[in-house]
């Protein structure tokens, strides 16, 4: 996207509405600018008037009106920069909720694509830089400019020669700041990565602290971080330097300015061309014009830090999904829950291969079908395409006669429920993490499923009971425990088809006793497809599918595959000596 898109995008989606704001912070940007250029043409008048001339009334009246100028810069000043700041975090929160909304409502697979913690470098540190362009350069560009132009009116009036003199300053300055700024979009972008990369490392650090104290890698993990802030370190250095970088290019053009300005003037006044009260007044201005043309000066720098940033988060803010209802779709209406998988290909990228091929499956509605098979035989994948978190290449998956690709996909997954090894909480109450999946759901409604999948008990010994915080993910129950809330969660949903992934797996025999109990009452019938590793699981199902290398080997019951499926058998003898 060219700078002058980008420019006009976040104008029209995220500045417009705030027209007036900026309007009004340039009005009293014009005062900021008037009152400093009235202090430097007030000295004219002082040291005439006063010093030389020693006016008795215009003692009291130029130093009041010099108040008046610096009290009325201050004030117009903060209210100019009020504005701008709460125009910024509008335009900041503004930012960051669609960057949210695109992320909540992305495709699984564009967030399995990235890190997350790349996306929380973007929504932090990025919109920062783009709301920068706002609450500071805009600012900066309406202020400094009118102010240059006071001054420099102020500095024509009291002498035009010097004037032209000192102007050639700001060609110099901009040729200068021109350079910089290209360079510094290039550094900004790579202290970017950089800052996603210490983002997503910490993440991975905070998620897997107990890994490294096992395996006693608190010194290998030291000096990764070590590594990870000095690369930082490093890039954000260079950001400094490009920005302070104009300072002694703007301080040896003002010396040869000044130095210029001093002897030419020395023979203007020797030539009686121009007084010292004038000369005093054009000094004054020159010199407070330094801080606008500095200022002017690293404002293309700043601009590029926004559009640097503006490259990285539009393009998440725009992100299209590939997974949407099609236009006229339809509610899914379920009636017996019958699921058929017709000639489905899948892939999870253009340049990996099939995962599954060709794959046909029929899962009988009320009934609890198995998927048995080795780890990436593509249990898993079959079951993330009944909710639609992924998109196939080919084929179709009906339900009840209806193809899913054809029906709203809110009425879809409103009908399921997910249950899998991997239980995900959040960090809330118990009685929170059951509502999520029903938030109209009463009290009464959540102790019920919490005691039907044996949760009660235990969640009635904690603290605060069904109001004890969690923790990060559940961190603070067991694995045990974790499941049954998601069972519970489950249940409080009352879907129609139920999957489970491997939800009993890595659990003793007690635990997994009270979750198959639950379990039973969670599926009663449902249509339940799961995915089975324990012989519990496998010899309550109706129907069992073996699943090898994204084809379907075999199907039947468990005594069928075990006369006529050697690969079966094999599974079945495996799980025997466990």
């Amino acid at each position: 996207m060219r700078k002058i898109d980008t420019f006009k995008r976040l104008y029209k989606d995220y500045t417009k509405k705030h027209l007036n704001k900026i309007i009004i912070s340039a009005l009293f940007s014009i005062l900021v600018a008037g009152s400093t250029s009235s202090i430097a043409w007030l000295l004219d008048p002082a040291i005439k008037k006063i010093f030389i001339d020693k006016d008795q009334k215009l003692i009291f009246i130029i130093p009041l009106l010099i108040i008046v100028a610096f009290a009325t810069k201050g004030i117009s000043l903060y209210i100019a920069k009020v504005m701008m700041i709460n125009v910024g975090e509008e335009v900041k929160k503004k930012l960051q909720y669609d960057m949210l909304r695109s992320l909540i409502r992305a495709d699984t697979q564009f967030i399995d694509k990235k890190h997350s913690g790349k996306f929380i470098s973007n929504l932090i540190y990025d919109v920062t830089h783009i709301t920068n362009i706002l609450s500071v350069a805009i600012l900066n560009l309406f202020k400094d400019s009118l102010t240059l132009i006071g001054l420099l009116i102020v500095m024509f009036v009291q002498n035009w020669k010097l004037s032209l003199i000192s102007i050639i300053m700001i060609p110099l300055a901009s040729v200068a700041a021109r350079t910089l700024g290209k360079r510094m979009g290039k550094v900004v972008t790579e202290a970017q990565e950089k800052s996603g990369f210490l983002t997503t490392y910490l993440v991975e650090l905070f998620k897997n602290h107990k890994l490294i104290k096992i395996f006693q890698k608190e010194d290998f993990e030291t000096d990764k971080a070590d590594n990870h802030l000095d690369q930082l370190k490093n890039k954000s250095k260079k950001i400094s330097t490009v920005l302070v970088r104009m300072s002694p290019i703007m301080e040896v053009l003002t010396g040869i300015m000044i130095a210029i300005l001093i002897y030419y003037s020395g023979k203007l006044i020797m030539k009686n061309e121009i007084e010292v009260n004038n000369f005093f007044s054009f000094l004054a201005a020159m010199m407070l014009a330094y801080q606008p043309v500095r200022s002017l000066s690293t404002l293309n720098m700043l601009v590029n830090q926004g559009f640097s940033a503006a490259s990285r988060i539009l393009p998440i803010i725009d992100t299209e999904n590939l997974i949407y209802d099609k236009i006229n779709a339809k509610d899914l209406e379920i009636k017996e829950g019958n699921i058929k998988i017709e000639n489905i290909n899948f892939r999870y990228d253009v340049n990996e291969k099939e995962v599954l091929k060709n794959i046909t499956l029929n899962f009988a509605g009320g009934k609890m079908t198995a998927l048995v098979g080795h780890s990436g035989s593509g249990k898993s994948t079959i079951l993330n395409l009944i909710p639609r978190f992924y998109k196939p290449v080919s084929g179709d998956l009906l339900i009840d006669n209806q193809s899913i690709y054809d029906v709203k996909i809110s009425s879809l997954r409103t009908n399921i429920s997910l249950v899998s090894q991997e239980t995900t909480l959040f960090d809330d109450t118990i009685i929170n993490n059951i509502r999520y999946a029903n938030e109209n759901a009463s009290d009464e409604e959540i102790y019920e499923v919490a005691k039907l999948s044996n949760a009660h008990d235990f969640i009635e010994k904690l603290p605060n009971k069904y109001k004890t915080l969690i923790g990060e993910n559940g961190v603070r129950l067991s694995g045990g425990e974790k499941q049954r809330i998601s069972i519970a969660r489950a249940m409080i949903k009352k879907s129609k088809i139920i999957l489970l992934d491997e939800a009993t797996s890595s659990l003793d025999s007690e635990t997994e006793k009270k979750i198959q109990d639950a379990l039973k009452i969670l599926t009663e019938n449902k249509t339940t497809i799961v995915i089975a590793h324990r012989l519990s699981t496998i010899l309550n199902s109706n129907n069992i599918y073996l699943i090898d290398s994204g084809k379907v080997i075999d199907s039947g019951t468990h005594q069928d595959l075990l006369l006529k499926s050697t690969l079966y058998k094999n599974f079945y003898e495996k799980q025997i000596q466990k």
